[in-house]
């Protein structure tokens, strides 16, 4: 398995952007654990490191849907919770640097977005970007990228499920879905996850309201893509897990979709080799 390099990191630079007292940049739930699904969560806080101050943003901006993805971390942890698998989940705002897209990117240091400004990424220096990318975007990466290794080294490459959600309005326009299940070349998890909403009642996107197509959704694409896992990007509206107990319903309805999976893979592989049999039989 490859994964992409991290920039040579200078010295100090940890204590430079980060206080001793602050939180590492991501935290991994059930280290351990062999079962062979990958939880990960881009954006599931709306922390800034105390070194940035409030960015010049407001209360209410710093804990706005462009900040955090509201209630994904906590939908998150409780899923990997109940099901007792792995999770990565980052710990500071996708407006400090957002792990879910290419550094090159100009959404990586988001300026400008749903009609709020973020004078805090307004002329912001490369260094200044290498310094995040150092100390919490890399970091992060690495974490999951040692998780892929260390399951499938158990038996199994793990299916990876990255969670997000996302506003009922951006930029005035209403999003009428419950959910969306994004995903590129790779239809396993897709299919799965797209019954299984449907089949609980809720209006269901397919690549809405965002696309998981090359080049969106870094994280997958540089982790599960490139090694050929099965993965899927999972988007909940934010409305439906803003508080404690629409987390719990989601978690519970999610806990049953994953808990499915080897066994569907597993199911989906006999039937393509009983396929390809019967074809080479044919020929």
């Amino acid at each position: 398995m490859t994964y992409g390099t991290p920039s040579k990191k200078p010295q100090n630079t940890h204590r430079q952007l980060l206080a001793a007292d602050e939180p590492d940049p991501f935290k991994v739930i059930n280290a351990l654990s062999e079962q062979a699904i990958l939880l990960v969560c881009d954006h599931a806080s709306c922390r800034f490191p105390k070194s940035l101050g409030d960015m010049g943003l407001d209360p209410v901006a710093r804990r706005c849907h462009l900040a955090v993805d509201i209630g994904a971390g906590e939908l998150t942890e409780k899923i990997a919770a109940s099901l007792g698998v792995t999770a990565v989940v980052a710990h500071y705002s996708r407006l400090v640097v957002d792990c879910n897209r290419e550094l090159t990117d100009p959404g990586a240091f988001l300026q400008f977005g749903d009609g709020v400004p973020v004078p805090g990424n307004r002329g912001i220096s490369q260094a200044d970007k290498d310094l995040r990318a150092d100390v919490l975007y890399w970091p992060y990466h690495e974490a999951i990228g040692e998780q892929v290794q260390r399951i499938g080294k158990i038996g199994t490459s793990p299916s990876f499920i990255a969670v997000h959600s996302f506003t009922p309005v951006m930029n005035g326009v209403a999003r009428p879905w419950h959910m969306g299940v994004l995903w590129d070349t790779d239809k396993r998890l897709r299919d799965i996850f797209l019954q299984g909403f449907a089949a609980a009642g809720f209006v269901v996107g397919d690549n809405e309201p965002y696309s998981g197509k090359s080049p969106q959704d870094f994280t997958i694409d540089h982790h599960a893509e490139a090694n050929g896992l099965p993965h899927v990007g999972i988007e909940i509206r934010q409305d439906l897990i803003d508080d404690d107990a629409g987390v719990e319903e989601i978690a519970r309805l999610m806990h049953s979709i994953i808990e499915s999976i080897p066994e569907r893979l597993l199911a989906s592989e006999a039937g393509n080799n009983e396929r390809r049999t019967s074809i080479h039989d044919r020929s």
